[in-house]
């Protein structure tokens, strides 16, 4: 079956902003259950509120290497003791619906991504500045300084690999940058070859003879 939906990869430096406008962006009446975010599997523990299947697909190590030897993921890494991945299945059966699926990843999983989707689509999204940036991770309330030194540090790092995506979003405006991420949705999802294969019936008859 030929794949309608559109994979997106979103990355940017912690603070950024890219959670909150993945979560304003799926609160819109245009995402329709037509937009969804990727739920990575991961062998870290559950946390406090999560939910398996909604935060996370919570395995043991021993199963995440099994589906890691069939090829079960379009990425995975290990971060520390713990791995993440990137469920293949599930993301090829939910573009096939027609689904857009939105896969908040760093750039390192988005060129994994890319070299075996071509066809997925990538946003960067940078803070206005290295001061607003630390200003918003000080806001958090949740790192202790030293942690916020290694975030920036981190960041630079992250952000020097912007031009390796398809859109640049500056977060400086939060509507503004709303507004911009879901322009982008609706451009994608004008393209001609999406399009066509959505109104194929209404294009036979448009044509016929």
């Amino acid at each position: 079956m030929a794949h309608c939906g559109t994979l997106f990869i979103i990355s940017s430096p912690s603070g950024a902003g890219k959670s909150s406008l993945i979560q304003a962006l799926l609160a819109r009446p245009s995402a329709d259950g037509q937009l969804q975010v990727s739920v990575s599997h991961t062998t870290r523990g559950v946390r406090p509120g999560e939910e398996n299947g909604i935060h996370y697909h919570f395995v043991s190590q021993n199963e995440f290497k099994v589906l890691i030897e069939r090829g079960a993921f379009y990425e995975w890494a290990q971060v520390f003791d713990n791995y993440y991945g990137t469920s293949r299945e599930w993301i090829d059966e939910q573009l096939a619906k027609g689904i857009d699926i939105l896969l908040d990843i760093d750039w390192q999983g988005a060129r994994q991504i890319r070299e075996q989707s071509p066809s997925a689509k990538s946003i960067f999204i940078l803070p206005p500045s290295r001061e607003e940036l630390e200003r918003r991770l000080n806001a958090r309330q949740q790192d202790s300084a030293d942690v916020i030194r290694c975030r920036m540090d981190k960041a630079v790092s992250e952000m020097s690999h912007y031009n390796e995506y398809d859109y640049l979003l500056v977060n400086d405006n939060f509507d503004q940058a709303l507004n911009r991420l879901s322009a982008i949705i609706e451009a994608e999802r004008a393209n001609t070859g999406k399009q066509a294969i959505r109104y194929q019936n209404l294009l036979s008859g448009l044509l016929a003879e």
